[in-house]
């Protein structure tokens, strides 16, 4: 067998593909299976699958704003799938309890497609770790609360300065100023 023969590599150090995620969530899952492939979905950038698993007036409270019913959460995951396009999103841990699953994760890419949240694409690299907590009823997703840094996103894409630069400290010292004449004006 010659050394460029492909055969020859052992089976163990070859990895298969990883399976394409599933277009349907997995049948009769616990909340904690749904969450999972909800998180494939994201991955996929497939907010119209996601649809199979969230109620009709789901609410979910991101930090920027609150998106209510299917349409409007849709239409969120389709801007930020615009805004990241090479977004991933990763496990980082995973508690189910009952109706409600908590899950912490980890969220990657590039801020370099559409505007999100009306601000523009910058091109920054997104580093950013989350919480969410959802709440399931009659076996879809009826509510989240998601929890991530908005400072360090906006320090991430140039918003806000880097924490410690000198534009930093001017902008803490303005506003310590300002709130010391504010203060002043109370008392």
């Amino acid at each position: 067998m010659s050394e460029s023969d492909s055969s020859a590599v052992p089976s163990t150090t070859r990895r298969p593909a990883p399976d394409p995620p599933r277009a349907s969530p997995p049948a009769g899952g616990s909340p904690g299976a749904i969450v999972r492939w909800t998180v494939d979905m994201i991955n996929a950038r497939d907010a119209a699958a996601m649809r199979q698993v969230w109620a009709d007036a789901v609410r979910v409270r991101f930090p920027p704003r609150t998106v209510r019913g299917i349409d409007e959460l849709e239409a969120w995951w389709d801007e930020v799938f615009a805004a990241v396009p090479d977004l991933t999103l990763t496990i980082q841990g995973l508690v189910e309890h009952g109706d409600e699953v908590f899950m912490r994760w980890q969220l990657t890419g590039h801020h370099s497609g559409g505007e999100w949240e009306g601000i523009a694409a910058t091109g920054s690299h997104v580093d950013l770790d989350g919480m969410d907590h959802f709440t399931f009823a009659d076996g879809v997703i009826a509510s989240n609360f998601v929890v991530f840094d908005q400072m360090q996103f906006a320090r991430q894409i140039g918003l806000l300065p880097a924490d410690g630069s000198r534009l930093d400290a001017a902008a803490k010292r303005g506003f310590n100023l300002m709130a010391r004449r504010r203060g002043s004006k109370r008392g």
